[in-house]
């Protein structure tokens, strides 16, 4: 598979240090990688002799599972990482425990943590690619990957398309990598939800529209994305209750009607089913809720692929 753009030795800390056509590149050299999943399940030896070392100091099913199953796909070594059984837990810092993992031969680390800007201390420390699979609240760069593929596999574009996201926006790191690539795109992105989760400076920032009536935002849609709703947040006194927005901004069979007859029906997931979105619409003809999970495996393994020069 050739590729005009030179990733190797990359770093992938969020969308904004990538070009349009390298988003582009990106999402080629996946659909190739779906397509090889798709016809056999045998592993490839394109990063035979590599070692990907996954950091994962907080909880995820979704984007763990799909880096590892990326790394065995492609034959490389996967070095699993786990805070709560290392050093960390006895009190070892994260740089001695970077450059301990480094004098093992780590070739690029894959690092999901609580606090953001760690994937850049990740690889100040290590001097070795870094992939950011989720920093805080401030990105999730293959997760908006993903989300873009699974709408340009379907459209063929998103030049044009109006894209509605709807719920905890403040909070959410998908939000803030999806405003980057779409608009990269050239998609026309409104997001929505409660004053108290939408931030006011997102449209001078990231030049999307904000809208805090559902229906005014859904309203000629080509795609609608929900978010998780945070049930943490209302212990911060943002919410009057779970029952309250829902009332207002559930994806439902009603509300959707507003956007396009078509419109694609997205969630990143976890998903809080009778409460961000109703389960006749997450499991609905319309839903590619599960396909952005399979197509997760497929971004990861081209990122891979492309960012250690495979072969």
């Amino acid at each position: 598979m050739k590729n005009k753009h030179n990733f190797i030795g990359r770093n992938l800390y969020d969308l904004d240090d990538y070009s349009a056509d390298e988003i582009i590149a990106i999402l080629e050299a996946t659909s190739v990688m779906k397509e090889i999943n798709e016809r056999d399940y045998k592993k490839l030896p394109t990063l035979r002799g590599k070692t990907v070392c996954t950091l994962f100091m907080e909880n995820s099913t979704r984007t763990r599972m799909s880096f590892e199953l990326a790394v065995n796909r492609l034959s490389a070594d996967l070095v699993s990482f786990q805070a709560s059984i290392s050093a960390l837990s006895k009190g070892e810092s994260l740089q001695d425990t970077i450059c301990t993992l480094n004098a093992m031969g780590i070739d690029l680390y894959i690092i999901r943590h609580r606090f953001p800007g760690s994937p850049q201390l990740v690889h100040k420390y290590s001097e070795k690619p870094v992939m950011n699979a989720g920093d805080g609240r401030h990105a999730h760069p293959t997760q908006a990957l993903l989300d873009i593929f699974s709408i340009w596999e379907r459209l063929g574009t998103l030049k044009d398309l109006k894209i509605t996201i709807v719920g905890d926006i403040a909070h959410s790191r998908v939000v803030r990598s999806n405003l980057i690539g779409m608009k990269k795109l050239g998609a026309n992105v409104t997001v929505c939800g409660p004053k108290t989760l939408v931030p006011g400076f997102l449209p001078e920032i990231y030049g999307c529209k904000v809208e805090h009536d559902l229906e005014t935002a859904l309203k000629d849609a080509d795609v609608i994305m929900g978010l998780r709703m945070q049930l943490e947040r209302q212990n911060e006194g943002l919410l009057p209750s779970l029952d309250e927005y829902t009332k207002q901004y559930v994806l439902s069979k009603r509300t959707i009607q507003f956007a396009k007859k078509d419109a694609l029906i997205m969630h990143p997931g976890p998903m809080n089913r009778g409460i961000e979105i109703m389960p006749e619409i997450a499991d609905s003809q319309q839903s590619l809720v599960l396909a952005q999970v399979a197509n997760g495996v497929a971004v990861r393994m081209a990122l891979l692929f492309l960012f250690l020069g495979g072969k």
